[in-house]
């Protein structure tokens, strides 16, 4: 079956195992961020399920050109790529791809793929209008026909296809959001190209390039983490050396707009209230600087998040994408500097350093965000409520009190709240004199000001350690410390 040689997705295949067992006309929109692997799976799942046609936009290519490459797929898929005439017009494309489907065998499924939609859907080119009358009118009658839609630009299938508004509105049958790989997919996608790296290595790699299967495509046998990161990133001819503006100026109409932001971001350390991102970019507060933000978001380069016991106007943003994070952090300045770019080892040399230490806890505070069920999971939680997010305290100002921020917790309905630490390190962490009284100085501060200073509350706080090799025991973590959580936790 075709679903063997995917990795993962187990949601995704649940619904399209739902797709093609369907008795009725199906239209399915997938988006995510770009490399994420859409057009892999949906091409890998149904290209031998039917009778398949696949055509693809081309950003800012014209409209003749664009309906050119849809001829020459219809060809090839009812035609024997026999030459006809391409058509004029969407209008007329439907016209005829409704006349091959109503041809086709009634127990054959026909799957039309559209992908990269929002480049076919261009301004002026009457595709919105032709795929609201045909689905309308014709092609949601065809119980043989399953419609696939898919775009890169999720802002732009959100507007226009998930919640559209027009003649679309409520006709997706199903939608996936689809994500990259988490650390578990990760080690099995490259074990399935012959890569064998221990948990270690592979959070190394994923610190850098994500779950993003295009970038983890391009490790090759033989090489540690640290090589590869050399020639993916430090290399004029690396994938990753010039992928960064790549990528927005193909997603987005406003890319340099979005770039202040995500530079922004990441100057203040990853986490930037909407407060201090309009005083920093001056952009001017209101539907055009939301619009941005729900972009990036959509693209999940960015999470907004709002502290626990905060509202909403409250919300602050994190750079959420590992290869975005490392680019700003550590090639951008190298490119602005005139640095030689390839240098021999450029990542081995600062392995050490402390602002790689720095750069590390931060990265690995990310990753581990993307893993709350499996942090979940080892806190013993699967049957508990929770609510997870994060939390601060400021004191008022000329108060001599200490604030806190924690970044994780989990606020539970057994009467408990369990505040997890993170932290990156080669060794079992050790919980020395000063850094104990800082956890007790949060403790504190929790069960005075939690949720708020108003209403504090009156649970139980337990202290998780969350650190690649666990904890090493002292008097420090007999008494501070309820749970541990290893590296090996986050692969489950």
């Amino acid at each position: 079956m075709a679903e063997k040689s995917i990795i993962g997705r187990k949601e995704e295949l649940t619904i399209l195992n739902l797709i093609s067992r369907s008795k009725e006309a199906e239209f399915l929109a997938v988006y995510g961020r770009r490399r994420i692997g859409k057009t892999f799976l949906i091409r890998e799942y149904f290209s031998n399920q039917g009778i398949y046609l696949e055509t693809a936009g081309v950003k800012n290519l014209s409209l003749a050109k664009q309906l050119e490459n849809f001829s020459e797929a219809f060809s090839k898929t009812f035609f024997e790529n026999i030459p006809i005439q391409p058509p004029t017009s969407w209008k007329q494309a439907f016209e005829r791809l409704t006349e091959q489907i109503k041809a086709a065998p009634k127990d054959k499924k026909v799957i039309v793929f559209l992908d990269e939609l929002p480049w076919l859907a261009s301004k002026k080119s009457g595709l919105m209008a032709a795929l609201d009358y045909y689905w309308n009118l014709y092609w949601s009658r065809l119980n043989n026909l399953i419609l696939i839609v898919c775009g890169s630009a999720a802002s732009w299938m959100l507007e226009n296809i998930i919640h559209a508004k027009g003649g679309l509105y409520n006709r997706i049958t199903k939608r996936i959001l689809l994500k990259a790989f988490d650390l578990k997919e990760t080690k099995e996608f490259l074990k399935s190209r012959g890569i064998t790296f221990n948990n270690k290595q592979v959070l190394d790699l994923y610190m850098v390039l994500g779950g993003i299967p295009f970038y983890l495509k391009e490790v090759k046998k033989g090489l540690s983490p640290t090589q590869l990161v050399d020639a993916l990133c430090f290399h004029k001819n690396g994938v990753l050396y010039s992928e960064f503006n790549n990528v927005f100026r193909s997603l987005f109409d406003h890319a340099e707009v979005n770039l202040q932001i995500i530079r922004e971001i990441a100057k203040a350390g990853n986490s930037i209230s909407r407060e201090q991102l309009i005083k920093t970019t001056k952009l001017t507060s209101g539907s055009s600087l939301n619009r941005r933000l729900e972009e990036l978001e959509a693209s999940e380069f960015i999470k907004c998040y709002v502290p626990l016991g905060k509202k909403t106007r409250d919300r602050f943003y994190r750079i959420v994408d590992e290869y975005t994070l490392f680019y700003l952090r550590w090639i951008a300045p190298l490119m602005h500097s005139g640095t030689f770019i390839g240098e021999r080892g450029h990542w081995q040399k600062i392995l050490k350093t402390a602002e790689r230490a720095v750069w590390s806890g931060r990265a690995f505070e990310s990753v581990c965000l993307k893993h709350l069920n499996q942090i979940a999971q080892a806190l013993g939680l699967e049957k508990i409520a929770y609510v997870s997010g994060s939390w601060r305290y400021v004191p008022p100002k000329k108060s001599k009190e200490i604030g806190a921020q924690i970044d994780l917790l989990f606020d539970r309905e057994d009467g408990t709240i369990t505040l997890c630490e993170i932290k990156y390190s080669d060794h079992p962490f050790t919980i020395e004199k000063a850094y104990a009284k800082n956890l007790l100085q949060k403790i504190e501060n929790m069960t005075k000001y939690y949720p708020n200073k108003k209403n504090p509350t009156n649970k139980q706080i337990f202290l998780a350690l969350i650190a690649l090799y666990g904890l090493k025991t002292n008097m420090y973590s007999e008494d501070l410390v309820q749970n541990e959580i290893c590296l090996d936790d986050l692969f489950v």
